[in-house]
């Protein structure tokens, strides 16, 4: 039972394609809220906020992980351009730095 709420979790987060001029935080609240929280504090997926472990990644490990996905994170490379996928990196370390 567990791993159909997963499932569904994370198809949930999979499900439609942002704007094409969505800035990052309108890509994160649509796409990465989900399983990451609406603050960044981590839920299913870890943590992306202030003083967690990916402040300390650079961009392209961040970057390679959304395009591509990692463990249990789908990639998002049908669903997110090259442009929108900067802006939700920059947008969390906006985030990261507040």
């Amino acid at each position: 039972m567990a791993i159909l709420a997963l499932f569904g979790v994370l198809a949930a987060a999979c499900v439609g394609r942002p704007p094409e001029d969505a800035t990052g935080q309108e890509i994160y609240l649509q796409l990465c809220s989900n399983c990451h929280g609406e603050g960044l504090e981590g839920g299913i997926g870890p943590a992306l906020g202030p003083r967690s472990d990916s402040a300390a990644l650079p961009d392209r490990f961040l970057t390679l992980t959304i395009t591509e996905g990692r463990g249990r994170m789908p990639s998002f490379s049908s669903t997110l351009t090259g442009d929108q996928v900067d802006r939700l990196v920059e947008y969390l370390r906006e985030e990261q730095a507040g």
